[in-house]
Formats: structure tokens, C-alpha cells, sequence
């Protein structure tokens, strides 16, 4: 057998793999996927196991579930860009199906996440299980970082006028957009970091301190649905399928989030 025909017999046979490992009646699809931070880290460890099990190849669009970035992806589907499956807070995809930009119906809650708190490795690590902790903590820092999207939302506009502290905090306290906030505390640009649990715990250079108290928390759940002008809607139906079922529930549980399903 010459080299030409071996290597067109091994092209063949790989193809011939590939298209054994899409469902029966549905071609390999490239899967566009705009996701926020609060679900990235699973999903991503989830990805490959996806492709390798259907054939498809996913495409993933990172940024907030809500405010004015130029990535947030509210502001990226206003200006066009195209995507198959949308992933965020729940109450953002509700607002993007609202406007037009999901797909009525198509919602999939998919885990709830907490807020957390970290410190640079190896600083003071505060004590937050309790209310007067947590409020004495944020009374000693001399600089707070906190997320643009859901997290950060409450905090700096619901829990800390609930707690009449935003003359004190707020002007202290930064708004970051476009970037973890675990990276931020990470290189000494702040000492106190609020993010979701699941954003803080693979960020290097940071401790991990704890979640917000009970009485301060609030609990957010993430869903996936599919956009509005979806290209490739069946093959986006098998990703959340997919997301939801049991092959994703250890991924989630190490990113310290609960599955729902």
C-alpha cells in the first residue's frame, strides 16, 4: 500500500469515527455558547466530554450576565453577535428572552451558586460566618473588589444600603468589569474580594475565606436557554440536555455549586 493510499485510508477512517459519535439523524454542529463567570469553571471541564460523546465542537463567548461591559453578553447580542446557547443568571436570561434576544420556553436551571469572599494567599483571613463578622471585615479593608454582574449587583446596590453602610463602603469598594474579581485581589489591587463561589476557587493566589453569612446571602441560580437566532437549535438542546443530566454533576460539585437536576 502506498503512502498516498494509507493516508487517505486513515483520513477515512477518522471520519468515519467522528460521525459515529453523532446522534443518529443530527450532524456535527459547531455550538456557539455565551456564558457568565458564576457557571464557566464546570462547564468548561464538561466541554470536551460533551464534543468527544457528540460529535459537535463548542464555542464559548465569555462575559457578565448584566451590566454595560462591551463583552457583557446583554451588550454583545444587542450589537449582533450571533450565539446558539446563552448561560447566566437566571434573571438576566429571563430579561434576554424578554427582549428577544432567547427563545420563549426554552429556560434550563442548571445549579445554585452562592457569594464568597477572598483574601490574598497568605493575608489575615477574616472571620465572616457571622453578620458582625462579615460587616467588620468589610469595615477594615482598606479596598473591596466586587463583581459587574449578579453578585456584585447585590452587594452594592441592595445589601450594603441594607445594612446602611454605603457611605462608608461604596467609596472604597470597586466595580470590576471585564476581569475576575480572585484576580484582582490576586495581584494586591484589593484586599477583599466578593464573587461567586464557583469564579473565586480556581483563581491562583488567593484564599478562599468563605461564603457570606445566611442572614446576608443571596442565592443565585444559573440557566441556560437557547438564543433567539440560534443557527444550530437542535444540536444546542443536546448541550443543555446535556449540562443538565448526570455527567455534569461532578464538575459542578467541584466548582463548589449545586446541581439542580
Amino acid at each position: 500500500m502506498t503512502m498516498r493510499v494509507m493516508r487517505r485510508a486513515l483520513l477515512g477512517w477518522v471520519a468515519a469515527g467522528l460521525l459515529a459519535l453523532a446522534p443518529a439523524g443530527l450532524s456535527a454542529a459547531e455550538i456557539r455558547v455565551m456564558i457568565s463567570g458564576g457557571f464557566f469553571e464546570p462547564f468548561r471541564q464538561m466541554v470536551p466530554q460533551f464534543e468527544q460523546s457528540s460529535g459537535h465542537r463548542v464555542v464559548i463567548i465569555q462575559g457578565a450576565s448584566m451590566g454595560n461591559a462591551p463583552d457583557a453578553i446583554p451588550v454583545r447580542l444587542g450589537r449582533g453577535e450571533a450565539a446558539d446557547v446563552l448561560i447566566l443568571a437566571a434573571p438576566a436570561l429571563d430579561q434576554l428572552i424578554a427582549a428577544g434576544h432567547g427563545a420563549p420556553g426554552s429556560r434550563v436551571d442548571l445549579v445554585r451558586s452562592l457569594i464568597g469572599m477572598s483574601v490574598r494567599s497568605g493575608a489575615p483571613r477574616p472571620d465572616i460566618s457571622t453578620e458582625e463578622g462579615f460587616i467588620r471585615a468589610l469595615r477594615e479593608a482598606r479596598s473591596i473588589a466586587y463583581s459587574a454582574s449578579a453578585s456584585g449587583t447585590y452587594f452594592a446596590q441592595t445589601l450594603i444600603p441594607r445594612l446602611g453602610l454605603a457611605d462608608e463602603i461604596l467609596p472604597k469598594a470597586r466595580r470590576i468589569l471585564s476581569e475576575r474579581v480572585g484576580t484582582v485581589v490576586a495581584r494586591g489591587d484589593a484586599e477583599l474580594g466578593l464573587q461567586q463561589v464557583s469564579e473565586l476557587l480556581p483563581i491562583p493566589g488567593i484564599d478562599f475565606i468563605g461564603v457570606l453569612p445566611p442572614s446576608l446571602q443571596q442565592e443565585t441560580i444559573f440557566s441556560a436557554g437557547i438564543a433567539a437566532r440560534a443557527q444550530e437549535a437542535q444540536a444546542a438542546q443536546a448541550l443543555i440536555a446535556f449540562m443538565a443530566g448526570p455527567e455534569a454533576v461532578d464538575a459542578i460539585r467541584r466548582a463548589g455549586l449545586e446541581p439542580i437536576r
